[in-house]
């Protein structure tokens, strides 16, 4: 069975970048018929708070990616404990002591030499004597995987063929000197013992696969299929900030943004084929294919999302917006009408109350100072409601007798008066609607 997860640490609240990793492994699990995991990376218990754990969960429930069980690292410590147990009895898990100064120091030497800033592995030649000093002195150390120098290879899908020689890179640490266990040793323990069979996720991520993989090969797991997508950049190709207000998904709801207009982007940038709205998670998975996407950086502008949310909304039966209508005080017998004639005008859910408000309470009329005696001329041929289909024509054929206007002369001056704004629907659709006279 094919068998996804997404791993968000509960530090803040989810991005367009999370979601991208969310929503290829959720469509590659729909695709297949397989399982998808929610899995909450919070081994750090100063930074992973509950608010954002249930922020995570909503931004998810309200996209519609369903997960088929949550886990929580945080109630696996006693497996990443095993995993430690055993690669340091296979002479692969080695306690360190270098400060921070003191690693830095080193890689300033080893960039000034023209080395690689690789970790020299110094702690391998202490002796257990060095070893009781170091830890008396300064306490429990890191806890780094030894690597074996050699060529890290697999198919990756995405970027096709990886292959990364282990001695470029430094033995990572994967439990610090407070005994947080790092995500590097809990994924591969999580990913195995959940029989994820797909792992998808940034290409910031390709040198941590690397050593995942001998990792797991060192605690005797066959790897994962691994692909890493390309990373988000602004229009211009800037590189994005977490911190900016267009990048989180709760803010992206509460601008108005339809979901399936945000999926449908996001699962089609950066790949060859075109963004295109679909009605429904299923139809995206069906057409999501890997091999379409590319490594090159792929840029996001949030403005792409403001015209997709209007194309879906317009495309909306009124069932799909019967609770918005009613909540905006469309009364039940009017909403097809009102649907048929004002959605094609609606950028967002929002919008829908201002148009009923001006259907039912009428608008701020919109006059230009040199059209204002002829708007009021106009007016008071109107006669009051109700109106129907063909009052636009006889009022406006009215007017063109009665002042000799004709053509935009007559009718824009009419639209903006009655409607209070440049455009919308046709006015002949408009006036059945309008639940009162328009006055000045």
């Amino acid at each position: 069975m094919t068998v996804t997860r997404f791993a968000p640490s509960p530090t803040g609240y989810l991005h367009v970048g999370n979601l991208r990793t969310a929503l290829f492994n959720y469509l590659i699990a729909r695709k297949a018929g397989g399982q998808f995991i929610l899995r909450l990376d919070d081994t750090d218990p100063e930074r992973s708070k509950p608010e954002f754990a249930d922020g995570i969960r909503q931004d998810l429930e309200w996209l519609g990616l369903t997960w088929d069980r949550e886990e929580k690292q945080s109630a696996r410590l006693d497996r990443y404990a095993d995993a430690a147990d055993k690669l340091r009895a296979a002479g692969r898990f080695y306690e360190a002591w270098e400060t921070p100064a003191e690693l830095d120091l080193k890689r300033k030497k080893q960039l000034n030499m023209g080395h690689p800033p690789v970790y020299d592995r110094a702690a391998l030649a202490l002796s257990d004597a060095q070893k009781e000093a170091l830890r008396a002195e300064r306490g429990a150390g890191v806890w780094r995987f030894k690597l074996d120098q050699e060529r890290i290879e697999w198919e990756d899908g995405i970027l096709g063929p990886i292959s990364i020689d282990a001695a470029s890179v430094s033995d990572p640490v994967l439990i610090r000197t407070d005994g947080q266990v790092l995500y590097t040793l809990a994924s591969v323990v999580d990913d195995t013992d959940m029989g994820i069979t797909h792992v998808v996720r940034g290409s910031d991520h390709v040198t941590n696969t690397a050593t995942q993989i001998q990792i797991m090969a060192a605690l005797g797991f066959a790897p994962p299929s691994f692909a890493h997508h390309s990373l988000l950049t602004g229009p211009q190709g800037e590189g994005l900030s977490k911190r900016l207000g267009s990048l989180a998904l709760r803010d992206l709801r509460a601008a108005g943004v339809e979901p399936m207009a945000l999926l449908s982007h996001m699962a089609r940038i950066g790949s060859s084929q075109p963004v295109e709205i679909v009605g429904s998670l299923d139809e995206l998975a069906d057409g999501f294919d890997l091999s379409q996407f590319g490594s090159a950086p792929t840029k996001y502008d949030v403005d792409d999302l403001k015209p997709l949310t209007a194309r879906y909304l317009h495309g909306l039966p009124v069932e799909a917006v019967a609770d918005d209508l009613a909540a905006a005080g469309v009364p039940a017998e009017k909403a097809s009408d009102f649907w048929r004639v004002a959605r094609e005008n609606i950028e967002t859910r929002a919008d829908i109350a201002g148009w009923w408000t001006l259907f039912s309470q009428g608008a701020e009329p919109l006059v230009d100072p040199e059209n204002r005696d002829f708007v009021a001329e106009a007016f008071a041929l109107l006669p009051e409601p109700p109106y129907g289909p063909e009052t636009w024509g006889e009022w406006t054929a009215a007017v063109k007798e009665a002042t000799g206007r004709k053509g935009k002369d007559l009718f824009m001056p009419l639209r903006h008066a009655v409607t209070g704004r440049r455009r919308g629907p046709e006015m002949a659709d408009v006036m059945p609607l309008l639940q009162t006279k328009p006055k000045l």
